[in-house]
């Protein structure tokens, strides 16, 4: 996602946000991606990196889904007994997909996917707001900013997209019905999970579960952007 997200922040602030003087300018700006290094750079603006992260969002789904949509199925059925479960692990769960749905029963839930990453955007437009809020009023080293900015921007992130994913969660577990003999479809839209789900918890049913995953977060997003950040920093121009 890191890789695409860089590339789409590249071509935004080359095509979208610079006119045809600075453009070639904004190739040659060796600091666009950070928001804590030099501030003579051309900068992208934050609903910039916002785009960005919803465009790279959506290119991942493709292939993130598949393996959420697996780990999902094989996730629900650990409480019951041995015998009866109908997976055996990963590699059988998509052997059986694919025998009686194909490719588009492997990409269940690719929708709901793409959707939930969409809200990317909070995630990396607040990244850096973040940012540029430490930075300018603190002493901290970049390093410490990216960790400070990644966790709580994660956060954010979490608290925008958290009720997106519980739906997708739910499509994702949803009978396939036919041939793999699972049950009977009860969701074919996303909008018939949503309404499944308030009808039965209210507007709590889009939370549950949500404080384990907030708290979880901030200290591993907050790390993975540390290295993100100092590997594109490394990383000659």
């Amino acid at each position: 996602m890191l890789g695409s997200l860089t590339l789409y922040r590249r071509l935004l602030l080359e095509n979208v946000f610079s006119n045809p003087v600075t453009s070639s300018a904004a190739r040659l700006a060796n600091s666009q991606l950070d928001t804590a290094g030099n501030p003579e750079a051309i900068k992208l603006p934050a609903v910039g990196h916002g785009l960005a992260g919803s465009m790279a969002g959506l290119t991942v789904s493709f292939v993130a889904s598949p393996f959420e949509h697996i780990k999902a199925r094989l996730q629900i059925q650990y409480a019951v007994d041995k015998t009866a479960r109908l997976y055996t692990g990963p590699v059988d769960c998509l052997a059986k997909i694919y025998r009686a749905h194909g490719i588009p029963g492997i990409y269940h839930g690719l929708w709901s996917t793409m959707l939930f990453r969409s809200f990317f955007f909070f995630w990396w437009s607040s990244y850096d707001v973040i940012s540029r809020q430490i930075a300018d009023r603190t002493n901290l080293s970049t390093p410490s900013i990216n960790f400070w900015a990644g966790g709580l921007s994660a956060q954010v992130y979490w608290l925008t997209s958290y009720p997106a994913d519980v739906v997708k969660q739910r499509i994702m577990t949803d009978p396939l019905g036919g041939k793999l003999n699972d049950g009977v479809r009860q969701f074919p839209r996303w909008k018939d999970a949503a309404r499944a789900i308030w009808v039965r918890d209210g507007a709590r049913g889009f939370w549950r579960g949500f404080v384990p995953c907030f708290l979880r977060a901030f200290p591993a997003n907050a790390m993975a952007i540390v290295a993100f950040e100092g590997v594109m920093r490394a990383l000659p121009e």
